[in-house]
């Protein structure tokens, strides 16, 4: 095992700013907070702008659904198998530790990180892969997470979060990274909206998309140091990698804790009283190729996907045209309608939510289910189907 640690000049200085009150004028005031609406909403000396956005967040019924999404590993019995409850929680401790040393407003960061995922689809990377191909081919339009985590906390319930916070959401994609972060300014909603749309028409565009802030930046790159060495874990747990499997050493180490204090290191040390965030060349290209690794044992495993394409593939192009017909036919008894729609009509916005486009509303419920809920719903509506998904169980071989 090899953990690294900050310079002593680094430390020295930390000390000393520490001990200084030395404030690095680096973080996100939120005097400058930006909302869509500008009623006063009751911010105190315990309730800063950053906590309403948490208290929102964690409040929204879509945020109790983490518990039961697939992290990376679908179909097994094992709670020691993570699911994205976890991975969120792991993103925020991570940037949180990061940006309180570097001087950054925490609680942004921990709204930017509690939200980030939570409009993922059932079924972790692969179901959005699937529900994306089924909305391109009959819209023309894409669907990404990042995208629709903002749209469940600003469209599908109106949460009037800030700018700041779903800003960094749409750009946490932590499948595309980086050796700096330099944040890219928005100021407006109306910038955020053309954001949106621009990826809803190009795929491409999510990949342009960088967060306004340094605390959404280090959520950004914290979300790829949450998931590198914690998917190994598990692909061990989940018996894709045998338990004596000899990872190759890099910069940032072999495993799970090797990866997140290394990373964690090199990132304070290159952006402590920066306006950016940096790793160096070296552990830049250690993160490349062990994600690039964990992409060709695990994330591209024939075990993996197979059972993705075999039988989540087919299910969810049946489900998406079962509820859209239903949804054309105005069928208040489908699941749509009782399940879906229902806890949003009362709620305020702008337009009545069934004037949305019907392929979003299947869209949005498709991708607000958890994993039992998918496989019990389509078990309901075609009971007949012979697609049927093989659980791991604990006691099997």
């Amino acid at each position: 095992m090899r953990y690294e640690s900050l310079s002593k000049e680094l430390q020295e200085r930390i000390e000393y700013d520490r001990a200084n009150k030395v404030d690095l004028g680096l973080a996100f005031d939120e005097k400058d907070i930006i909302r869509r609406s500008e009623s006063d909403f009751g911010t105190s000396l315990w309730r800063s702008e950053t906590a309403i956005d948490i208290e929102r967040i964690i409040n929204c019924p879509f945020y109790n659904r983490y518990q039961d999404k697939t992290q990376v590993f679908s179909f097994y019995k094992n709670d020691d198998i993570s699911h994205r409850a976890i991975h969120v929680q792991l993103v925020s401790h991570i940037a949180r530790n990061i940006g309180s040393v570097l001087g950054l407003n925490t609680g942004l960061i921990e709204a930017i990180a509690l939200g980030h995922d939570i409009g993922h689809t059932p079924f972790g990377h692969a179901g959005e892969r699937i529900l994306n191909e089924i909305y391109n081919e009959k819209t023309g339009r894409y669907f990404s997470h990042n995208i629709h985590s903002a749209r469940v906390l600003d469209t599908i319930y109106p949460l009037d979060l800030s700018l700041q916070t779903l800003n960094g959401i749409i750009s946490h994609n932590g499948e595309f990274e980086c050796s700096e972060y330099v944040p890219k300014p928005m100021e407006s909603f109306a910038e955020f909206d053309a954001e949106m749309e621009k990826c809803y028409l190009d795929i491409a565009h999510n990949k342009k998309l960088m967060p306004s802030t340094l605390e959404g930046c280090v959520v950004r790159v914290c979300d790829m140091i949450a998931y590198l060495g914690k998917d190994r874990q598990d692909a061990v747990k989940a018996k894709i990698l045998s338990p004596d499997y000899e990872f190759e050493d890099t910069k940032i180490g072999r495993v799970n804790a090797e990866i997140i204090n290394n990373l964690v290191v090199n990132i304070i040390e290159n952006s402590y009283g920066k306006n950016y965030i940096m790793l160096d060349e070296e552990h830049y290209a250690a993160l490349s190729q062990v994600k690039k690794r964990n992409y060709e044992m695990i994330y591209g495993n024939e075990e993996v996907e197979k059972h993705y394409n075999a039988t989540i593939r087919p299910m969810m192009f049946e489900l998406y045209n079962k509820l859209l017909f239903d949804l054309e036919q105005g069928d208040r008894s489908s699941m749509v309608f009782r399940h879906h729609i229902k806890m949003l009509e009362g709620l305020r916005r702008k337009k009545p939510y069934l004037n949305e486009d019907k392929h979003q509303i299947v869209v949005d419920y498709i991708a607000s289910m958890t994993d039992d809920y998918f496989i019990d719903l389509y078990e309901y509506l075609f009971p007949k189907s012979t697609y049927k998904i093989d659980y791991k169980g604990y006691f099997g071989s």
